[in-house]
């Protein structure tokens, strides 16, 4: 049976999600706090307000876990935050001479919040629909809530990053149910806002391949673990 999608509680969500961006980004609001890592944190956290109020207001159950299909959070705490903070940050240590930890746990934490409202929110919301609808409505809505409509070349690109990056992050989340994982793999553009180089390539090359690998060896062994060969 196919659960009924709650049309208003996906308008409460997103209208708060495009409220707090506008005021982060197209206002002053922000001017006054000196803290660059806190405000990136403030143009992020309206997807998980958003979220977190809908499902408050319409009493929602929602499945949103940080551990997923995990034992506990240590598992995707330690390959999807960890791990590439340890690659990324050893890798900047090599080519500046300083180890960025703050920025490593501020575009982590800013990932997450906004999986909490794409994923683990709207995701679930759009569950009942085929997956190219609700992969296309999540990267039209996730596009629109950058609230940047300029036709350039360069805005088209980005229209399809976030369309396959709807379709992969959504995979993620549909193999291991957890925010944690979500939010790491969102995090790798935003590690490198500088552009991509050789260097910066090679490593999200190599985080994808490890995480995919992880996936599937760890729901094949979890598989044979719920389904043991009866002899």
């Amino acid at each position: 049976m196919k659960t009924k999608i709650n049309f208003g509680a996906i308008i409460v969500y997103y209208v708060i999600a495009v409220i707090c961006r506008y005021a982060a980004v197209k206002t002053n609001l922000l001017s006054g706090i000196e803290n660059p890592y806190l405000v990136i944190l403030l143009r992020g956290v309206g997807p998980a307000l958003g979220a977190l109020a809908a499902i408050k207001i319409f009493s929602l159950e929602n499945p949103m876990s940080l551990k997923g299909i995990y034992k506990n959070a240590i598992v995707p705490l330690a390959v999807y935050w960890l791990l590439p903070a340890f690659l990324i940050a050893g890798t900047y240590y090599f080519v500046m001479g300083k180890f960025p930890i703050l920025l490593m746990f501020t575009v982590l934490v800013y990932g997450l919040l906004e999986e909490i409202g794409w994923r683990g929110f709207l995701q679930e919301q759009l569950k009942s629909l085929p997956k190219f609808t609700s992969i296309l409505i999540i990267a039209v809505l996730w596009f629109a809530w950058h609230l940047n409509f300029e036709t350039t070349p360069s805005n088209m690109v980005f229209l399809g990053i976030i369309f396959f990056g709807s379709w992969g992050i959504g995979k993620v989340y549909s193999s291991t149910g957890s925010l944690l994982a979500v939010a790491g793999v969102h995090s790798l553009n935003n590690f490198f806002r500088n552009g991509l180089h050789d260097t910066e390539l090679t490593l999200i090359v190599t985080l994808l391949i490890i995480w995919v690998g992880f996936i599937i060896i760890y729901n094949r062994r979890n598989k044979k673990a719920l389904n043991p060969i009866v002899e």
